[in-house]
Order: structure tokens, then sequence, then C-alpha cells
């Protein structure tokens, strides 16, 4: 199964609205595997997503991939490397 990256981005809570990760692709503030990524990435197991808002820098490997999370288990998709 795989997800779109902006969706992805919400359903794990990682950005709260999928605009706003829309908008983080759109302006080169995501990466998947070390690539600039857009929005309609399909996520797979494994990957590694950086995610950079100004100094801070988000990296977390996907675990899983749903269309849909319960807020308690959105935490449980991904595992944070740094």
């Amino acid at each position: 199964m795989t997800v779109r990256l902006d969706k992805f981005l919400k359903v794990s809570r990682l950005i709260k609205r999928r605009t706003v990760a829309n908008e983080a692709c759109d302006a080169s503030h995501i990466s998947v595997n070390g690539r600039m990524a857009k929005a309609s990435y399909d996520v797979k197991v494994g990957d590694i997503i950086e995610i950079s808002f100004g100094e801070r820098v988000t990296r977390v490997k996907v675990l899983d991939v749903r269309d849909f999370t319960a807020k308690a288990d959105a935490a449980s998709l991904y595992e944070v490397i740094s």
C-alpha cells in the first residue's frame, strides 16, 4: 500500500493539515531518501522523510502506511531518527 506524501504527513500528525504539507513540499522543505519530494510522492515503508522548518530538522523512518489512523496511534506510523 502507498499513500501520497502530503496525506501521510497529515495522517501521521507530523504536519497538522494537508494544505500545510502541500505548501511545505512546494517550498522544498520536505525530502524523501535524500531527494526533494513533491506532495504526490508515494510513501512506502522504509522511506526516510526529512522535514526542515527554519533551523529545526526532523528525520523519521516510515514504519507503516495507512489512509487513516486514530490520533493516539499516529506516532506508530514512524520512528524519529533525529
